[in-house]
């Protein structure tokens, strides 16, 4: 049987499915992430709210970007972690966590200041 992506599952063994399976999740969790950045930007721009336009628009980009690193982080993540498990490598460490967090917390100081003005 063929499996997607061949430059992951073409090599090595196949790993306990507990640890393939809780990969999985992590990419599943990541993917909830992106996908709950890209919503509160869609709402900062959809809805009116009482702050200024141009920040607004900024923080709503902000979460927008955030959450296509967040998408990059799910796929990237996984298949480091599915490629060192499949070779018995150490796992990799987090590469861009701290970017979504800080591009997250970025953003809502934004938006905090453009509801103070």
């Amino acid at each position: 049987m063929r499996r997607f992506p061949n430059q992951v599952y073409a090599k090595g063994d196949e790993p306990d499915p507990r640890f393939s399976l809780a990969n999985e999740r992590t990419f599943l969790a990541w993917v909830r992430t992106a996908l709950a950045l890209f919503a509160a930007g869609v709402a900062l721009e959809a809805l009116d709210l009482p702050a200024h336009a141009g920040l607004r628009a900024a923080a709503a980009l902000t979460f927008v970007v955030v959450g296509f690193v967040a998408t990059m982080q799910a796929w990237i993540g996984w298949s480091r972690t599915e490629r060192a498990l499949r070779l018995s490598r150490p796992l990799p460490g987090p590469t861009a966590g701290i970017v979504v967090v800080g591009g997250a917390c970025a953003a809502m100081v934004v938006l905090a200041v453009g509801f103070a003005l």
